[in-house]
């Protein structure tokens, strides 16, 4: 079973959680920009992006990237996850409703969250969403 860690971040906080998932997970990690593979070669798939603007995910290079492989998602294992600085992590419950709507089983049915930079317990909880992906 093949498993990625696909990411986007801004200021570094949304890649720490993509390392401890990977880490978890034994996962290749990949930010979107280096990401050159086919989704369908994977069995599993963890997404990492943070929330931006209005609680959305970044929309110049993760969301294109996003948009395009959403609907290969079907009948895979997902994670998805990211950090925030406002609102109530509204992007993230509106992004797990699109991957579920894809046919995609989401690891522990919802994203995981940080506020600003993860904390160590984020950071663990990152490397047990990992190990969740892979289970």
């Amino acid at each position: 079973m093949k498993t990625a860690v696909i990411y986007w971040s801004g200021t570094g906080n949304t890649q720490q959680m993509a390392e401890a998932v990977a880490e978890g997970a034994g996962a290749e990690l990949f930010s979107v920009s280096e990401f050159s593979g086919n989704i369908e070669d994977y069995d599993r798939v963890a997404f990492g992006c943070p929330a931006m603007g209005a609680e959305e995910l970044e929309d110049s290079e993760f969301e294109p990237f996003f948009s395009s492989v959403v609907d290969k998602l079907s009948g895979k294992k997902v994670a998805l996850f990211g950090s925030y600085g406002w609102g109530d992590g509204e992007w993230m419950r509106n992004w797990t409703e699109q991957v579920k709507g894809a046919g995609a089983e989401v690891v522990n049915g919802e994203g995981l969250i940080a506020n600003e930079a993860p904390s160590d317990d984020d950071l663990e909880n990152c490397r047990s969403l990992g190990q969740a992906l892979v289970k």
